[in-house]
């Protein structure tokens, strides 16, 4: 079931799905699904036999979906609107799953409703990207995984480096080429005009990168690593002192003994 306005899953989707089962087993997990649009990513891992899948978008008929899909297949999840992480506020997951938008867009405002909410991601492709890089951490129990896929045109690198800043271990894991989808399409012209896409080309490449949180004896172990360096240091100052202070010394009695 999907009514007008909602994402329609995709290469993006499929690609999603097929990489949980790879990297990011679900089986007895606590798993939250980030734009969910219809819930196909997040009936999958409820099919997957997590333990708790919880499904979150922004877009009321995508709720409504999520839903009416998972109540069609038998499929026990739990769908609430909102953006982002807004209603899972203080809670943690095991796995985390993300198909945000990332589509570049113009300099227009950001989209607040339409159809359009669940592919425009602002002038570099990266409105939501970085809001959801800088914010994963934080709802990712200890040993938790996020996988997130989106188009290599939106930064790859510049996922890695957010991800990295926010304190998790990021890779890519896959990569596929893609023929553009309808959105593309219909926004290849005005790509091309910007430079941000070769005369002519028609395809583009989805990337899955894979962040992991340590677990809280590997956050310890690197934590007692800090410190232990910070006191070796601290130890090699005092020496490099005493010595200076030893040969100030010795340079005030040799004076003395001239």
């Amino acid at each position: 079931m999907r009514p007008p306005g909602v994402y329609s899953p995709q290469g993006d989707t499929s690609l999603l799905c097929e990489i949980v089962g790879r990297e990011a087993p679900v089986g007895g997990a606590r798993v939250l699904d980030l734009g969910t649009g219809t819930g196909a990513v997040a009936m999958a891992a409820a099919r997957g036999g997590a333990a708790r899948v919880t499904a979150v978008d922004v877009s009321a008929r995508a709720v409504l979906a999520a839903r009416a899909n998972a109540l069609l297949r038998g499929r026990r999840m739990r769908v609430l609107r909102g953006d982002l992480f807004g209603p899972v506020a203080g809670e943690v997951f095991d796995v985390i799953l993300a198909n945000p938008p990332y589509v570049i867009g113009g300099p227009e405002p950001a989209v607040r409703r339409g159809g359009a909410r669940a592919w425009h991601g602002g002038p570099g492709g990266r409105r939501i990207l970085d809001r959801l890089c800088a914010q994963a951490t934080r709802h990712l129990a200890p040993g938790g995984t996020l996988l997130l896929v989106h188009s290599a045109f939106s930064g790859v690198e510049a996922s890695l480096a957010a991800l990295h800043r926010s304190g998790l271990r990021a890779r890519v894991v896959a990569r596929r080429p893609e023929p553009f989808g309808p959105v593309m399409r219909g926004k290849a012209a005005a790509l091309e005009a910007r430079g941000l896409i070769g005369h002519g080309q028609r395809h583009e490449e989805l990337v899955v990168i894979r962040a992991d949180r340590d677990a809280a004896g590997g956050q310890d172990e690197r934590r007692d690593e800090r410190r232990d360096e910070e006191r070796d240091e601290g130890r090699g100052e005092g020496r490099d002192e005493e010595r200076d202070e030893g040969r100030a010394g010795e340079g005030h009695a040799w004076r003395r003994s001239a």
